[in-house]
């Protein structure tokens, strides 16, 4: 109902757009958001019973990025509206704060920002390239917004990375900083919102959920790995941090700043001031041929092993990249040593018997014709027991007490930590059956590569048999700008994001005349792919150089579908197609 119901406010009671209120409705009592105030006389209006809460829960300029993120994301305003609320009904927040310390020599990258923000300006979207640690540019960037009387909102990925960079800024900038993330008790996060909504000049550091949360006088909005997968939302309404953000700032004028090692092609395509140091973005990268060996060889190169051995001796901690847990992503035909391929689509087709992005039946090696065909990568599990063979008790899973730690990208430690990486198997990355592989990959190699603290004989050793790719070839360059470049140019003659939009829609028990009414609703102007069978869900693609007219006469099939007890899952801007 995004239109809500009309109620008539008591001559003795104020409310404001964001106010939350008690109403009479259908014979029960419940809890609403005010949408809108008239002052036009109405006659047979109930009357509010209440107002709850010490503060609005949004303001009228985040009404309005709610509103657009409810057509973006295919989803009820009341949805959203939630996410920009505490759990619990907030109380006065406001505190006195600290004063702004003063630091030391700024980050030359973060010094225009700084001056902007610290004379009452408004420092246009940018971003800055760079391996990390990123709190001297966080910190700078806040204190420069303090100074102005401004809050500033920062947002990490995860709550372990929310609590560390929370610390660390407490020790700089005291009751200034509060943090929440979605595993914290709903009163501590409750009480972070209100000091945020209450007290101009609050550091707010958080995990994605934080993205649209009100907050007073904001100065500038930090996004920390802006390319992160977990900035965006799996589940309906998929919202991403990083477009939330930017439609806010257009809106509330404030600054937004993301912080990663390389771009994403959307921020690469928008009009944002990009800065990228002069040399290397990440430390020295070693790419390891395996070309050589025969297929079936052990997952670690005879040169890896003896890196590896090398910063056991030197008791530097080294940090194992495995990209998946407990199955081979890829095989290699045995006579001719060539990955395998389908022979419709080129990607890596999976260990069933059709191809997992196409469904063509998986047959001989395109290269010889041979039939039979070995695994290639390695689980976290196998490559444990290969290094600890070698290492012994040295060898840990991600989180124990060794020195050599084997992991997958959620653990990935902090930038600047370890002596040496080992990315045990890229190819499996760079052939995952969907459009955005390379770029993740690209990625994901950087992060792995920025763990690797800078000074003589510190490397991250990158296993392959690809050599010559393209983001491998980044990955030795140091820098992803040319890469970039190279994917925005194909992406605009595919018309594929960010140069057009897609949206994936999923039914559960969809019913036989629900793909003629999506072709319906979409017109001769939009695309639509499917229906496909994905597990117990049917889905559909729907590509077009702009989808909001469709996503507007979408919201009402999904409302009806819903209503008749379907699951609908909604994905605006897809990540995998």
């Amino acid at each position: 109902m995004d239109d809500g119901f009309a109620y008539a406010i008591p001559e003795t009671m104020e409310v404001q757009v964001g106010s939350v209120v008690r109403v009479p409705l259908g014979g029960r009592r419940v809890r609403g958001w005010v949408t809108a105030v008239r002052r036009e006389a109405r006659s047979g209006l109930k009357e509010i019973i209440g107002v709850s809460g010490a503060h609005p829960v949004f303001t009228v300029e985040l009404l309005q990025t709610l509103r657009w993120a409810a057509v973006h994301y295919v989803s009820p305003l009341a949805a959203l509206i939630p996410k920009a609320a505490p759990p619990n009904l907030a109380k006065r927040g406001v505190v006195g704060l600290e004063d702004v310390p003063k630091l030391g020599t700024a980050p030359q990258t973060v010094a225009a920002i700084a001056a902007q923000l610290e004379a009452g300006g408004r420092p246009p979207v940018s971003f800055i390239a760079g391996s990390g640690p990123w709190l001297d540019v966080i910190s700078e960037a806040a204190r420069a917004s303090a100074t102005s009387g401004r809050s500033s909102l920062i947002v990490v990925s995860t709550a372990a990375e929310c609590a560390a960079t929370a610390g660390e800024m407490r020790t700089v900038f005291g009751n200034r900083v509060v943090s929440t993330n979605s595993a914290a008790p709903a009163g501590q996060r409750t009480a972070a919102w209100s000091q945020a909504k209450g007290s101009p000049g609050t550091i707010v550091v958080g995990t994605p959920e934080v993205a649209l949360w009100p907050i007073a006088s904001p100065g500038i909005a930090i996004v920390v790995d802006a390319g992160r997968r977990a900035m965006k939302a799996r589940q309906t309404p998929t919202v991403h941090v990083r477009e939330l953000l930017r439609r806010r700032t257009s809106v509330e004028k404030f600054g937004l700043m993301l912080l990663g090692q390389a771009p994403t092609l959307e921020t690469a395509a928008a009009t944002v001031s990009i800065t990228t140091p002069a040399g290397r973005v990440w430390p020295l990268v070693e790419v390891v041929d395996r070309n050589a060996e025969p297929p079936s060889s052990s997952p670690l190169a005879d040169a890896t092993r003896t890196a590896v051995g090398g910063a056991l001796r030197r008791e530097e901690p080294v940090f194992v990249f495995v990209s998946r847990r407990g199955y081979a992503p890829a095989a290699r035909c045995t006579s001719c040593g060539e990955l395998r391929r389908c022979p419709e689509c080129g990607s890596s087709p999976g260990q069933g018997a059709t191809c997992d992005r196409c469904g063509v039946v998986n047959g001989a090696c395109t290269n010889c014709g041979g039939a039979a065909f070995t695994p290639v990568g390695s689980g976290a599990g196998r490559v444990l027991e290969t290094l600890a063979a070698s290492f012994g008790e040295s060898v840990v899973a991600a989180g124990g007490t060794g020195l050599i730690q084997v992991g997958t990208e959620r653990d990935i430690p902090p930038p600047g930590s370890v002596g040496l990486a080992v990315v045990v198997d890229a190819d499996s990355m760079l052939l995952r059956p969907h459009y955005r592989a390379e770029e993740d990959t690209l990625r994901i190699l950087a992060r792995v590569a920025s763990t690797v603290r800078r000074g003589r004989g510190h490397r991250c050793v990158i296993q392959t048999r690809m050599a010559d790719h393209r983001v491998l070839q980044a990955m030795r360059h140091g820098t992803g700008s040319d890469v970039v470049a190279a994917w925005l140019a194909e992406r605009d003659d595919e018309q594929l994001p960010p140069y057009g939009e897609l949206l994936a829609l999923e039914l559960t028990d969809a019913p036989p005349e629900a793909d003629v009414a999506i072709r319906e609703l979409a017109g001769p102007e939009v695309a639509v792919f499917g229906p496909g069978e994905l597990r117990d869900r049917t889905r559909w693609l729907v590509q077009a150089p702009d989808l909001r007219p469709f996503k507007i006469r979408l919201r009402t099939q999904v409302q009806s579908w819903r209503d008749k007890g379907m699951k609908v899952r909604v994905d605006a801007d897809p990540l995998d197609v």
